[in-house]
């Protein structure tokens, strides 16, 4: 048995397909959740370029017996 199809199948199924993914797209859009805004692992060279002088240790020691 054949069905005969309306001719607005073809325009309900693109339109459904369009709605699937606006709906897709609004739930990313307000998703409050953004972990790569918040990950942090801690200085990196640009930092220890910065600061190289700074934590570079001195030639003399307060340990060191004479």
């Amino acid at each position: 048995m054949l069905v005969a199809q309306s001719p607005s199948m073809p325009l309900l199924r693109c339109l459904s397909v369009i709605m699937t993914r606006w709906h897709r797209l609004l739930s990313l859009a307000r998703n409050p959740y953004r972990p790569e805004l918040h990950y942090m692992r801690g200085p990196g060279p640009k930092s220890h370029a910065k600061h190289q002088n700074r934590l570079a240790p001195t030639t003399g020691s307060a340990h060191e017996i004479s």
